[in-house]
């Protein structure tokens, strides 16, 4: 198996065992909450001797099979991550990353605190190269929408500034 379906793959499983896992966390609040219109034991009838359940199976396996083609992303921002470092390590900080490594000429961010690497499944890695006149920026959809507009608006404003 090549390493992109691996990741694939490994995603997915994460994903599934999240999705299971929110589910799961939803049930057991409201039951204790009491929002719940049925007992604990009516719940689990409803779920495993009822249609309901294979519904639930099914969205859950079609959402963790999907989320990893989509909850990645590749953007591009025109700049120089030789010139504009400060600014790209900037961006990073306030979106709440770290420069973890430096590799060839690509710099990897990660999450800096342990609940937000949770949230982000610890896919939290963020990689930034150079294309041409771009800075590229490649990891989970999340993190680099917030990072984007941050580097986007610092590179403007450096723009502005040397003008």
């Amino acid at each position: 198996m090549n390493k992109p379906m691996k990741t694939y793959l490994v995603r997915s499983l994460k994903y599934f065992v999240a999705l299971c896992i929110i589910c799961a966390l939803i049930m057991a609040l409201m039951l204790l909450t009491g929002t719940s219109a049925l007992s604990l034991q009516e719940t689990l009838y409803v779920m495993f001797r009822t249609d309901r359940f294979a519904s639930l199976a099914v969205a859950v396996v079609v959402l963790s099979a999907l989320y990893p083609r989509f909850g990645f992303s590749v953007r591009r921002i025109e700049g120089n991550i030789v010139e504009n470092r400060t600014q790209i390590i900037n961006a990073f900080k306030s979106a709440g990353f770290s420069l973890h490594s430096n590799v060839e000429e690509t710099m990897i961010f990660r999450a800096e605190r342990l609940p937000h690497r949770l949230l982000l499944l610890f896919e939290d890695e963020i990689h930034v190269s150079q294309s041409g006149q771009w800075i590229v920026l490649e990891g989970i959809r999340r993190g680099v929408a917030r990072v984007e507009y941050r580097l986007d608006s610092y590179l403007r404003m450096t723009r502005h500034n040397n003008e």
